[in-house]
């Protein structure tokens, strides 16, 4: 009985082992929840996408090993990398897809893979008091998205040096943590880590979804629509971005690690 073929890739780097790793299945036709879960489990990548064909587009589910989530930018470039390597997209066609949140797309542009994502709201409020402890630091301010909490660092080396007690950050009532501050380096304006223990990711190496929250927040502080991102997690990762009104285009690299199948 033949099995079922996947791919691991990795997104937001231009090599192996950078990045943040994800694997991808295209189906023959629509899993239910259970199966896509365990095998996202078995997997054991920050996110596993799940692409089920549909007329000219595709749906698009992810799972984290413990959940399923509403969105997810770094296995979203990996699914769209993995379509036009394989030929299954034209190299120049767009890649659509269907999801929890909306209708995405993505294309090739300027020799990166550009995803166009929901931009998150922000709103500013106190930090919860298990935030300072989770962290071992004050944030100098914290704002909610719809899915996590930002809290601002008072530099990168803060963010770099930032070892939280997962423990406290899983029993925080949000998806994830995203700590940020002012890149100290050329070649980009800001950096940020992402941790979500909660959801089975005690830190997120490069997360796509957090900086449609980053963006715009960055964006208004520098005054400017277009900038370039680096998350300093071990792996690390670089993302280009551009605002455009309530969506932000999220630009990366992607490379194929990795080749199996499911028995």
């Amino acid at each position: 009985m033949p099995g079922q073929p996947f791919v691991q890739v990795d997104a937001f780097t231009r090599e192996s082992f950078g990045g943040n790793p994800a694997a991808v299945f295209l189906l023959p036709a629509a899993r239910d929840e259970g199966w896509m879960q365990r095998v996202a489990r078995e997997m054991n990548q920050a996110d596993t996408a799940f692409l089920v064909p549909r007329d000219d587009e595709f749906d698009l589910r992810w799972f984290t090993p413990t959940v399923e989530v509403e969105l997810c930018g770094h296995a979203t470039l990996a699914s769209a990398h993995m379509l036009w390597e394989s030929g299954i997209l034209p190299s120049d066609a767009p890649a659509r897809f269907r999801t929890r949140s909306g209708v995405l797309t993505a294309s090739r542009r300027d020799d990166r893979i550009w995803l166009d994502l929901p931009a998150a709201p922000l709103r500013e409020e106190p930090a919860p008091a298990e935030l300072a402890e989770a962290l071992g630091m004050v944030p100098l301010a914290t704002w909610r998205t719809p899915f996590d909490i930002l809290a601002e660092l008072p530099d990168a080396r803060a963010v770099g040096a930032l070892r939280p007690d997962l423990s406290r950050v899983a029993a925080i009532p949000t998806r994830g943590v995203i700590v940020t501050a002012p890149a100290d380096a050329e070649g980009a304006d800001f950096v940020s880590r992402f941790f979500a223990p909660g959801i089975g990711i005690p830190e997120d190496p490069v997360t796509g979804s957090a900086h449609c929250a980053l963006g715009p927040f960055w964006g208004e502080r520098l005054g400017r629509t277009s900038l370039t991102a680096r998350q300093l997690s071990p792996r690390g990762g670089t993302l280009w971005i551009r605002l455009e009104g309530n969506r932000v285009q999220l630009g990366g690299y992607a490379v194929t690690v990795l080749r199996g199948e499911l028995i």
